[in-house]
């Protein structure tokens, strides 16, 4: 069983410590801050590089020397086929994880997504995971779903809880409390019909659907993760105030709540897609060079089923 992750620097000293690498397929990696994500990985020894696209300017990188025996290329001619061959990587097995290096993100998805060649399977649902460490907050908070899918349907927030479950099990989180988010803590038929699903989805927990966990809501954030904020509106929640997971309600709440940590509360942040064949480092080419680091060791630690 692995021990749990409460920081980024536990994540990363727990993959060093294991001592066994994943193969990442880099699509278009030209820029400097994916390659100081991958090279570093690299040279910390969780994970073997193949670069699709991106070869001159790997190589001029400083730090390429040091790694070169973990690392290989593949040349493409433009974006859309380096998307589709490292696709086609992870298709193979060659490749454990997908990441986005310096090209649009339509041109990665569609290649993710296409029915015949891509590495989303019939009915499974493509989501987007986002984990922030939060210098007043005791614990990794994982949340969903910031950049995908705009008003998930019951359906899909199902899957978003599995998904997120799932990862927090890889995380050492035994019992991962999940908190379905909402401005308020009162099911609305009428104004809010999606939290109508709210009580059934924890029925569901409780009946063990999506493994080992605790399901709670509608809860607010405050509710979710300050138990000094829950007893002070006289609230009972088996979340208690110490949320692993929050599940949004829209991307419009998710991506606000996303913005705003890291803009206000200037958080560490990593994300990735998950629900496809392998997970997909999607970061934006407005993230640091650490959050795209910290992101490929989230997809990494995420497919290692140690528990």
């Amino acid at each position: 069983m692995v021990e749990k992750i409460l920081n980024f620097n536990d994540l990363t000293e727990n993959l060093q410590q294991q001592g066994r690498r994943c193969s990442v397929a880099v699509v278009c990696a030209t820029d400097a801050e994916t390659q100081y994500a991958v090279l570093r990985a690299v040279r910390e020894g969780f994970v073997t590089a193949i670069f699709v696209g991106g070869e001159q300017e790997v190589r001029q990188n400083p730090d390429f020397a040091t790694v070169a025996n973990e690392v290989r290329f593949v040349a493409i001619n433009d974006a859309r086929e380096a998307a589709e061959k490292a696709v086609a990587l992870v298709r193979s097995g060659e490749a454990q994880v997908l990441m986005k290096g310096l090209l649009n993100t339509d041109v990665l998805l569609h290649a993710v997504l296409n029915k015949e060649h891509g590495i989303l399977a019939k009915r499974r649902v493509l989501t987007h995971l986002a984990c922030a460490q939060l210098d007043n907050y005791p614990r990794l908070l994982f949340f969903t779903d910031a950049a995908v899918i705009p008003y998930p349907t019951p359906e899909q927030r199902r899957e978003q809880v599995r998904y997120a479950v799932r990862v927090c099990h890889a995380f050492g989180i035994d019992t991962p409390r999940v908190s379905l988010i909402h401005c308020s803590e009162q099911v609305n038929e009428k104004f809010f019909p999606f939290t109508v699903d709210y009580p059934q989805i924890t029925a569901e927990a409780q009946a063990g659907a999506f493994g080992q966990c605790i399901v709670d809501g509608p809860l607010d954030v405050k509710t979710s993760c300050s138990l000094e904020a829950l007893h002070h509106k006289g609230l009972q929640s088996p979340i208690n105030g110490a949320a692993d997971v929050l599940v949004f309600p829209d991307i419009e709440a998710g991506n606000t709540f996303y913005k705003a940590v890291t803009l206000f509360a200037h958080a560490n942040m990593a994300c990735m897609l998950q629900g496809s064949d392998a997970p997909v480092v999607l970061t934006s080419r407005g993230d640091s060079k650490e959050s795209k680091y910290y992101s490929l060791a989230l997809a990494v630690k995420s497919i290692h089923n140690d528990n």
